[in-house]
Formats: C-alpha cells, structure tokens, sequence
C-alpha cells in the first residue's frame, strides 16, 4: 500500500518570537537601503514564517489509500469533530497537533512508500521537525536517498528528473496532465493562513483533501506512462 498525503501549515505571530530570532529573520531586510524594499523583504519574511517547522505548525494532514483509494483528513481542534463527505468520501476528524504527528506515523509505518509532491523538500523534514518539537518519534524516514523510489516518490522530482528541468506548481501540472487542480474550488495554500485567522480550519481541511486527491491522479498518470 502507497500513502499519498499533504499537509497545511500556519506560521505563528510574528511578535510571539523572541527578539533574537525577528532579528535573524529581518537581517537580510535591514541591510537593504531602500525603503520600499526594505518593507517588501520584511512582509516576505514574516509571510515565510508558514514554510519553516520552528516557526509554523502543522494544521492538517490530508491521507489517501492508494490500494483501496479511501481518504481521511486529520486537522486541528480543541473539540472533538467528526464527518464524512457525501460528495467525494473524505472522512474529516479533529485532533491536536501532537495528535495529528502521532496518528500520520503510525499509518507511515504500515506504507510500503509514500507519494507527495515536494514532499521531500518541504512536507517530511516539516512532519520530522515538528514530530521532534513536540517530542514525537517519527516512524520512519522518508528522505534518506533521493533517487530511490521505494520508499518515497516525490512528483515534483520525478517530473523534473530530479531538478535538471524547471519545476512547476501542483495546479500547472494538474491543467497541462487534464486534473482537476486543487485551486479550482477557489481556495489556494496562500489563501490558508487568513482561513486559519477567521476560524474556517475545516475549509482548510477540505482544501487539503483536493490537494491530495489532485497528487493521486497525477501519481496514476506518472506511474501508467513515466514510470519507465
């Protein structure tokens, strides 16, 4: 069985770091002279703040049965909420974060291979890091050898042979391969930190099961005529 999964992340305040650390994220920003872009380097680096696991935390975690094509999305809550999707399946359940790290390892550990897209740059070191913050023993790791598929198939590498061709977006590669992109239910990853601040976790709950699903068919699609 291959676990195709995906995970959404929120960054914290910017204010809740320690003066140290807004000074190591700003000392690109205030070596600039100009003004205007100064503020530009600034805004980027607390925008940023989402993709680091020292700085953000994981909000979500989207999984898919690649053997019986079932999925499930873990996300964050204090209260304990349950449902399934009538349209497309998808069982939904709420979980602290420790909680959510705790369950995805165990159904890692059962996973002959993983499938993601850029998992191996952002997604696991993301999961391992956080797993680790909070104590949390990862089950296995998933990004020890970069050209060996078999525990871990990484689309985005894959598809570029390994970086030596441009990568794209998941939505590119969903339009050009005829996928239905995440995007077109007209919610995108930048979009996920300002659904967080308005309490809307279960959209970006449902957000990251298309983002699974997208990963699924375009897994389908390298592995019938790519997988040479």
């Amino acid at each position: 069985m291959k676990l195709v999964f995906d995970i959404e992340t929120v960054g914290c305040e910017f204010e809740t770091l320690s003066e140290s650390q807004q000074e190591f994220l700003l000392r690109v920003s205030e070596k600039e002279p100009n003004i205007e872009q100064r503020e530009k380097l600034k805004d980027d680096a607390i925008r940023y703040l989402s993709l680091y696991p020292l700085t953000a935390k994981v909000v979500a975690i989207g999984m898919l049965n690649t053997e019986t094509e079932h999925s499930m999305v873990l996300f964050e809550g204090n209260d304990t909420k349950e449902w399934q999707s009538e349209e497309t399946g998808v069982k939904y359940s709420s979980y602290s974060e420790a909680e959510m790290l705790t369950l995805f390892w165990e159904y890692a550990k059962k996973a002959d291979s993983v499938v993601t897209f850029n998992g191996r740059n952002f997604d696991i070191p993301f999961l391992m890091i956080r797993s680790a913050i909070l104590k949390i023993k990862p089950s296995r790791n998933f990004i020890k050898k970069r050209y060996d598929n078999k525990s871990h198939i990484d689309l985005l590498e894959v598809l570029t042979n390994y970086g030596t061709t441009k990568k794209f977006n998941l939505d590119f590669y969903c339009k050009s391969f005829g996928i239905e992109s995440p995007k077109s239910h007209g919610v995108s990853g930048m979009d996920v930190k300002q659904l967080y601040a308005a309490g809307k976790i279960e959209e970006i709950a449902t957000y990251c099961a298309h983002d699974v699903e997208a990963t699924f068919q375009l897994y389908k699609i390298w592995n019938e005529f790519l997988n040479i």
